[in-house]
């Protein structure tokens, strides 16, 4: 139609995995190609730091001369890419024809684009003034009262996507919605009801759940990406070493040859004695077993080729916390359900009936279990951090190394010790064993050498 023209746009929608800032909305060229990239000849440039997995020239959108009785379009070219271009979720083989609507992904996991076609009339021709427009379009238009969408769409039209969200979204579920957390709790609750009346088979459930859902809270607070099932095979191995002779061997010199000997029943001991004994036999015995499967993945790292030894190895403080954490959730699950569960359904079932036993250890179940946050993952984490900043710090390893245990192993004893005296100091110690893991966290992301990749430091995305 005489006195109308399309125009082609590029829309920035996210950062990927990298943090940064959104590049300004980008008209596409009616008569040349747009490439993008990391190159700075690329018409749209990418900060190279930024998006390492950008390649120098990774795609190219250039305008297609249509037929006569067809608008002028624009496709997208993939430049042989080293992580390939992924449109609309498929990978994008050689060229293909744009579409308003298309979004498009540099990597699997890098920055992502929405290509736009717009309607544009000459003055003469223009809708009134007072027509209202959406913000994205407007937004994206050098002269927005002269613009419509293509196929002249009402602004205020339904569209099919926002009759049926589930359609458009697509990677977003898994990337922004929680959607695996989501399947996880469906999945366990329909085993929670079909292990009613099973105790034994309840309680495992129960205990593997909440403490999935406290280590995936300390897991997002780190923002490091590692493989879940090297992780679960950190809390499989310290398990493991719990119901071997191994643990003997620790009761024996941290226990027996240390002063780390367990007061008994209604023995009576002051604080500061019952904090040196739960220093030696709680905390260095403890928080050396645990950190044993960071040790051996720091020692298998070291001996892997590249990419696995980046993947499982220590290679920074991060990875350390990750392990720890994860190490004792395998500690707390087996110490729960092997020893403080089972121990106080029998002697109250003795008591009152075993109805009131199960109740009373489901009660004593739930607080072990989330409170590791504030214990056993907290101690063992902070520990981690310590293991990796020692990689990062060769030639103060043993002093890094020292610290780290010896500060560790203190703040446990000092929960275990003030348990026995007051519930609030316990609360107390409890606060600060977190704070701990915290700062521990918060600097290990200051010093990761992937601080541009960590998705834990973009709580909030760039606006659009």
């Amino acid at each position: 139609m005489k006195g109308q023209a399309y125009k082609g746009f590029l829309r920035q929608l996210s950062t990927g995995e990298a943090a940064g800032r959104l590049l300004p909305n980008q008209e596409l060229p009616e008569a040349q190609e747009l490439a993008l990239g990391r190159d700075p000849s690329c018409q749209m440039v990418l900060e190279p730091n930024q998006y390492p997995g950008v390649s120098r020239r990774h795609v190219l959108i250039r305008p297609v001369a249509l037929s006569d009785n067809q608008s002028p379009g624009w496709e997208i070219c993939d430049l042989n890419s080293a992580n390939g271009t992924y449109i609309n979720g498929r990978r994008l083989q050689g060229c293909q024809p744009l579409r308003s609507g298309d979004r498009f992904v540099l990597g699997e996991k890098g920055p992502e684009f929405l290509f736009e076609s717009l309607l544009s009339y000459s003055s003469s021709q223009a809708p009134s003034p007072q027509t209202a427009y959406p913000p994205t379009v407007a937004s994206a238009i050098s002269q927005p009262p002269l613009s419509i969408p293509v196929g002249g769409r009402p602004p205020d039209a339904v569209t099919f996507t926002q009759l049926f969200p589930i359609v458009s979204t697509g990677r977003d579920l898994t990337r922004k919605a929680f959607l695996i957390p989501g399947i996880f709790t469906v999945v366990f609750v329909v085993l929670m009801f079909a292990a009613v009346g099973q105790p034994i088979f309840f309680n495992l459930l129960l205990a593997a759940y909440l403490a999935g859902a406290a280590y995936y809270f300390v897991y997002q607070l780190c923002g490091k990406r590692k493989p879940w099932w090297w992780l679960l095979g950190a809390a499989i191995a310290t398990g493991l070493i719990l119901v071997s002779p191994l643990l003997l061997l620790f009761i024996t010199v941290f226990r027996g040859i240390l002063p780390g000997s367990l007061p008994s029943p209604g023995e009576p001991i002051n604080f500061l004695s019952l904090l040196i004994r739960m220093f030696f036999g709680a905390g260095l015995m403890e928080e050396l077993l645990k950190a044993l499967p960071v040790l051996l993945a720091y020692w298998l790292g070291q001996r892997w080729r590249s990419p696995w030894r980046e993947r499982l190895g220590v290679w920074e403080p991060l990875d350390g916390i990750l392990l720890g954490t994860a190490s004792a959730v395998g500690f707390t699950l087996l110490e729960t359900l092997g020893q403080y569960v089972p121990g106080i359904i029998d002697n109250v079932t003795l008591q009152t009936g075993e109805g009131t036993g199960q109740l009373l250890g489901l009660q004593l179940l739930i607080p072990r279990i989330l409170g590791s946050v504030a214990g056993h993952m907290a101690y063992s984490g902070y520990f981690g951090y310590f293991i990796g900043l020692s990689v990062l710090k060769p030639n103060q390893r043993w002093q890094i190394l020292g610290i780290g245990y010896l500060s560790a192993s203190a703040l446990h004893a000092l929960w275990n010790s003030t348990g026995f005296f007051s519930g609030v100091l316990l609360a107390l110690v409890g606060v600060l064993s977190y704070a701990f893991l915290a700062a521990a966290i918060l600097k290990a992301r200051a010093l990761s050498p992937t601080r541009s990749q960590n998705f834990a430091t973009r709580f909030l995305e760039p606006p659009h």
